[in-house]
């Protein structure tokens, strides 16, 4: 019985920390700029408060990745 309800608990946990679970979004552009503004525009129809970039790659066109908070 004990394990029963160690297994309950342990899936209730599992399941409510999947619910703050991040959104991530990506943009490509040709700037720092552009690729950010497409973060931004993503996050405000995803309806997020805010957003983190969490990685930028430049090159010949910059690809940027983004954790967005709601």
């Amino acid at each position: 019985m004990k394990s029963i309800k160690t297994f309950a608990a342990v899936i209730a946990l599992a399941t409510s920390f999947g619910a703050f679970a991040a959104q991530t979004v990506t943009a490509t552009a040709s700037t720092l700029d552009g690729a950010e503004a497409k973060i931004a525009a993503k996050a405000a129809a995803e309806g997020a408060t805010s957003y983190k970039v969490i990685e930028a790659y430049p090159g010949n066109r910059v690809h940027m990745t983004a954790e967005l908070n709601k």
